[in-house]
């Protein structure tokens, strides 16, 4: 695929099977991010990647946040299975470094993750970012093993999508409306 067209026709899959992708189709999806622009090369970013039981400690832990807050934990406790592979994105950013902006390291990695979701588009996987209030649950982030100062940017669900699980491109606002073009 073409990488023009995988922009454009690129769009959250979030119905998969239960098929898993292989570990070297994952690691190419992580080959992909790391690819990204990185300001000064901080590379602020680490993966956890999830499946088999591992999505199941992570759908407990997120159940003993939402229990801890009073919620009902079996509304969470399967929503990480809702694929095969999660690919948990974690920001490491690198506050030490005089020359760093921090809003650098929020765009490096947010173009990281849509190199994940664009490389899995070209490659027929369904793939859909997904955030929400497990990516700020403290059982969560001792669950991930979270480090001062790093953060959960985003969980990217992939996996093999469902037959007749295309879904219509979603509405955008046309580029020539938002558009002002000076000096041309």
């Amino acid at each position: 695929m073409e990488t023009y067209e995988a922009i454009t026709t690129r769009r959250s899959v979030p119905k998969v099977t239960d098929e898993r992708p292989d570990s070297a189709t994952i690691a190419r999806l992580l080959d992909a991010g790391v690819r990204a622009p990185t300001h000064h090369l901080t590379q602020p970013w680490r993966f956890i990647v999830l499946t088999g039981d591992a999505l199941e400690e992570m759908g407990d832990a997120w159940a003993a946040g939402a229990e801890r807050e009073g919620k009902d934990p079996e509304s969470v406790r399967a929503k990480p299975l809702r694929a095969p592979v999660v690919i948990t994105v974690i920001e490491t950013p690198k506050h030490h470094l005089r020359k760093v902006q921090e809003v650098e390291e929020h765009h490096a990695v947010g173009a990281a993750m849509q190199n994940m979701l664009l490389a899995a588009h070209a490659m027929g996987l369904g793939a859909m970012l997904r955030t929400g209030p497990a990516a700020h649950i403290p059982e969560v982030h001792d669950y991930l093993g979270l480090g001062e100062g790093e953060l959960v940017a985003g969980y990217v669900y992939v996996g093999y999508p469902e037959p007749g699980a295309d879904r219509p491109q979603t509405r955008r606002t046309d580029a020539a409306d938002i558009t002002e073009w000076r000096g041309w």
